[in-house]
Order: structure tokens, then C-alpha cells, then sequence
């Protein structure tokens, strides 16, 4: 069975100690970086004491703001990133695989997404306070809440949110896509959603800097958020991020989860350009 924590059997990479002037980009880099966090937050805050009265769950304007901070948080780091495809724009969900905390940044930043995330994550310090403003989709891991869940699905995708999952169920080391979890997609197969709802894979790849370790962007297991941070400002060369979005698919052309996942699976697994000389986790 695989564990909600995946780690490797090859530990974590040997990150360079930083010193000198790797200190003035992490500083600058830094200032960058939060402050656009901050400004986007007040904005979006801002915003949603107007959207909330007058729209509900809908969110016609806070949500570019979401997308126009990702994409300069990545290029304040120095993180290049290119697109294949283009994003639906049919109602339903995108599936991806999921490498680092950094695949929020990236996903956000080609289109305007709320990502379903674990409830631990509401807790945790900074993430936390990020993920509920943004309108993430907090769920459990009980089976008891399945129809709670689902209810919930149907209103944001009613209110016309485009959902993200990470089917792994847990972030990797970048190298590999792990088996999908097919629990989560039971909710598109209710009575309502079924006939109208569609899911676009997507495939997230990371190209580490030149002579780094090729795990270099990958956050999993036990590292800590702040010292993986560090290494992200400090690095004087990136490397980059490319992203794929596959064709999407009808719900209603597949006879049940299993066979959803397992679709969804092949072709995330398909664009990944690693993947496919390594072995299934």
C-alpha cells in the first residue's frame, strides 16, 4: 500500500552550503518574493470582501491575482517555465503529478485554479493562511466524509471553479510518477456531475540546474519547507519547469473510477520526461 509519505530509497540531495554572495540573491531574492506574497495577499483580501456579499462562492477577480503573484514569484526566484497544450476550458478538474511546493506557483501560473489540498495543510504556518485565501479545498482522508466531499465538489465546480488534484496523494522526488489514487474521483461520478464534468491531465517536469542534482526542485518526505526555500533563492543558475496539458476527458466516457484513473495515469506518466525509464513506485 502506499504510504500518504513517500520517501526515497537514495535519501535527499547534498544541497552546496550557502555563503557570500549566494546570501545578497537570497536577500534580494527574498524581499522579492515575500513582498509580492504580502501585496497579493492584501489585494486578494481585499477583493473578496466585495466577491463574497455579491457573488458567493464564485470569484470573478481575486483569482487573477492568485495567477499574476505566481507567475512573478517565479521569475523574482529566477525559475523559467514553458507550456505544451493550453488549459480546458470545459468544467470539471485537472489532475498532476506532484514533485514540490513549488508546483502551486507553477500550476497557478498559466491558469486560475483552486487546488484540493489535505486538511493538515490548513495548519500549517504561512501555507496555511496561503491555501484558505486562495479558496483551496481542504478534504480528509475518512471515507465517512465521501458524501460531504462530493457535495462540496459540485458546489465549486457549480460555482465554476476549475479544481486541481494530485492523485499520488503525496509529492516525489520529481524523478517518477507514482500510482493514482482513485478514491477522489468517485465525487465525478455522481448523478449531477457525471454527464457535465471533464478532466484535463497534466504532466509537471522539472529540469534541474546544470551540473545540480537532478532531484534539485523536488520537496518530499521529512526535508524541511525553510532550508528547501533557501536553496531556491540562493541558487545562482535555475534550471526549469515544464508543464503539459494533455487533451481533456469526458467523465461520462468511462464506466467507472478505476478506469478514469487509470486514463489519467497513463498519459500524466506519458509526459513526463523522466518517467518513462524508471521503474513504477
Amino acid at each position: 500500500m502506499q504510504k500518504p509519505t513517500w520517501n526515497s530509497e537514495n535519501g535527499y540531495p547534498d544541497y552546496a552550503k550557502i555563503t557570500g554572495i549566494a546570501w545578497l540573491s537570497v536577500v534580494v531574492r527574498g524581499v522579492l518574493v515575500l513582498g509580492l506574497l504580502a501585496l497579493g495577499l492584501l489585494v486578494l483580501l481585499a477583493l473578496r470582501l466585495i466577491e463574497k456579499p455579491l457573488f458567493g462562492l464564485n470569484r470573478p477577480w481575486s483569482p487573477r491575482v492568485t495567477q499574476f503573484v505566481c507567475r512573478n514569484a517565479l521569475r523574482f526566484m529566477g525559475i523559467r517555465f514553458e507550456t505544451k497544450g493550453k488549459p480546458m476550458r470545459l468544467p470539471g478538474a485537472m489532475v498532476a503529478n506532484h514533485a514540490s511546493w513549488l508546483d502551486i506557483f507553477v500550476l497557478n501560473a498559466r491558469d486560475r485554479l483552486y487546488f484540493v489540498s489535505k486538511s493538515e495543510v490548513a495548519a500549517w504556518p504561512g501555507i496555511g493562511t496561503l491555501a484558505k485565501a486562495t479558496g483551496t479545498v481542504f478534504i480528509t482522508r475518512d471515507r465517512k466524509e465521501a458524501k460531504a466531499q462530493q457535495d462540496m465538489f459540485e458546489q465549486r465546480l457549480s460555482a465554476g471553479h476549475k479544481l486541481l488534484f494530485f492523485p499520488e496523494g503525496t509529492s516525489t522526488d520529481s524523478l517518477r510518477v507514482l500510482p493514482f489514487k482513485s478514491t477522489l474521483f468517485a465525487a465525478f461520478f455522481s448523478e449531477n456531475l457525471k454527464p457535465i464534468c471533464y478532466v484535463q491531465p497534466v504532466s509537471v517536469s522539472y529540469r534541474a540546474p546544470d551540473q545540480a542534482d537532478q532531484r534539485h526542485y523536488a520537496w518530499w518526505g521529512d526535508m524541511e519547507f525553510g532550508p528547501h526555500m533557501l536553496q531556491m533563492l540562493a541558487s545562482r543558475r535555475h534550471g526549469k519547469v515544464e508543464v503539459v496539458y494533455h487533451e481533456p476527458v469526458a467523465v461520462a466516457d468511462f464506466a467507472n473510477r478505476k478506469e478514469l484513473t487509470s486514463h489519467l495515469e497513463r498519459q500524466v506518466r506519458a509526459g513526463h520526461y523522466l518517467t518513462q525509464d524508471l521503474p513504477h513506485a
